[in-house]
Formats: C-alpha cells, sequence, structure tokens
C-alpha cells in the first residue's frame, strides 16, 4: 500500500501527541495516512504491551489511518545504527510516502532523540539505489525517499518551520490522544503514577495548541520543524489572518 502521508513515533502515543491533528486533517483531505511505531513501549510504567496494542488500534480507528505497523525495537534500547536503520529503510520502501514526520531530534525522553535521527538518516539512505533491502517475498525493493520530513515538537519546545491549524479537528485529536487509558490521568486507575498520568499533563498540551494556534491566529495549532527549506506553490497555501 503507496501512502501519502507516514507518521513515525518511538512509542505508541508519541504520534498522537505529536500530530494526530494534522493526520486527521489529510485523513479528511482524501489521503491515505499511516503510523508506524518503532516499539511496543514495553518501558512504559502504567499498562502492558498488550493494553498499547489495543489503544494503539481504537486511536488509528478514530484518526481514520489506512495502516499502523509496530517495528517492536526494543524499548529504550534501540540505536541509530545499520540494524535499525535497515528495518527502518525496508518499512520506508514498503510504503513509499511522500511525506514523513517523525519524532524530534532531542528531547526529555533520549528515544524521541535517537529516534528522530533514525528517522532522518533512515529517509536520506532510503533514496541510495546501492543500499539493498528486500520485500518479505525476497523481492529487491525500488530505492525511495520521502519528498519532505517534518519533526513535530514534544516535551521540549523549539520554534516551529511551520503551524499547522487544527482547531476542526481538535476533539477527534484528543480523543485519539485518550485512546491510551492506561498512559493518562484517571482517578480510578490503581497504576503507579507516572510524568504522563499527572492531570495537568493534557492541560499542558492543550495549552501549547493554543500558544500554536494563536500565531497563526486559529485556535489551536500543531508545530513542525524541518532541517529543509519549506516551498509553496502559491500564496493561497498560506492561513491569512488579521496582523
Amino acid at each position: 500500500m503507496k501512502l501519502d502521508v507516514l507518521a513515525i513515533g518511538a512509542h505508541p502515543d508519541d504520534v498522537e501527541l505529536g500530530c494526530s491533528g494534522t493526520l486527521i486533517n489529510e485523513v479528511k483531505n482524501g489521503r491515505k495516512v499511516g503510523i508506524i511505531d518503532l516499539t511496543q513501549g514495553e518501558l512504559g510504567t502504567r499498562g502492558t504491551i498488550e493494553t498499547r496494542y489495543k489503544e494503539a488500534a481504537d486511536s488509528g480507528k478514530i484518526m481514520g489511518i489506512a495502516v499502523r505497523e509496530n517495528l517492536k525495537m526494543r524499548d529504550g534500547f534501540f540505536q541509530n545504527d545499520e540494524e535499525h536503520q535497515m528495518i527502518l529503510i525496508k518499512t520506508l520502501r514498503k510504503y513509499q510516502p511522500e511525506i514523513v514526520i517523525g519524532n524530534i531530534w532531542e528531547d526529555r525522553h533520549p528515544d524521541h532523540g535517537r529516534a528522530g535521527w533514525l528517522i532522518y538518516d533512515a529517509c536520506f539512505f532510503s533514496g541510495f539505489r546501492q543500499v539493498k533491502t528486500f520485500d518479505d517475498s525476497g523481492k529487491e525493493q525500488e530505492k525511495w525517499r520521502p519528498k519532505m520530513l517534518l519533526h513535530y515538537i514534544q516535551d521540549r519546545f523549539y520554534e516551529p518551520d511551520i503551524v499547522i491549524d487544527v482547531t476542526e479537528v481538535w476533539e477527534q485529536r484528543m480523543q485519539s490522544i485518550k485512546a491510551y487509558k492506561t498512559q493518562f490521568y484517571d482517578p480510578n486507575s490503581n497504576e503507579p503514577q507516572s510524568y504522563l498520568s499527572n492531570p495537568d499533563f493534557l492541560d499542558a498540551i492543550v495549552s501549547r495548541a493554543r500558544l500554536l494556534g494563536k500565531r497563526i491566529g486559529v485556535k489551536y495549532g500543531e508545530g513542525f520543524v524541518s532541517k529543509k527549506d519549506i516551498g509553496l506553490n502559491s500564496l493561497d497555501a498560506l492561513v491569512l489572518n488579521e496582523t
């Protein structure tokens, strides 16, 4: 299945927290969207591998994505090395996305930064003809490099290169996040407290989205950074608001 947009996260819920509004927008615009989770989130303080799979599937249905796959890299210990790059290159060539959205290059959680650089390097090397990969049937894959790679902002704040208006899909976005019922605040849960389960955590997510939205004159926004200059075909692509 060829995808228009492929979002990648180190852990299940990374993509939802970072760019689910943008993905929902793209689905509503008729584009095929997929998600790759690098790990199963097995080091998480709350929940289990089994609950994370169910929550990820539930969240995917809420967003309306076409495919979700878990590469089962080792949570906390995967590396940006040849072995892991080749796994991700094979996946990129499988889905041939035009746009990839992935983790930021440095963040509070070390996995986020490693994932960000792993995604960056894999997207680059995936375009090399001499980097050989084979699909599950043993057929050699064609080289593929996405036209655009964006990185979503996670725990630490980065000045965005672009901000996407997600106001119209905001409630759906938050539902996709809250599908991870074991991970976030639940007054009836007996699970140990974690950084994510603090009741203030989701409030901070909302506050950041409102901050980014205000910058472009809308209610809610998602910010992205890019190492590549971003071009527009015309001024029609701009979100215009009063100066």
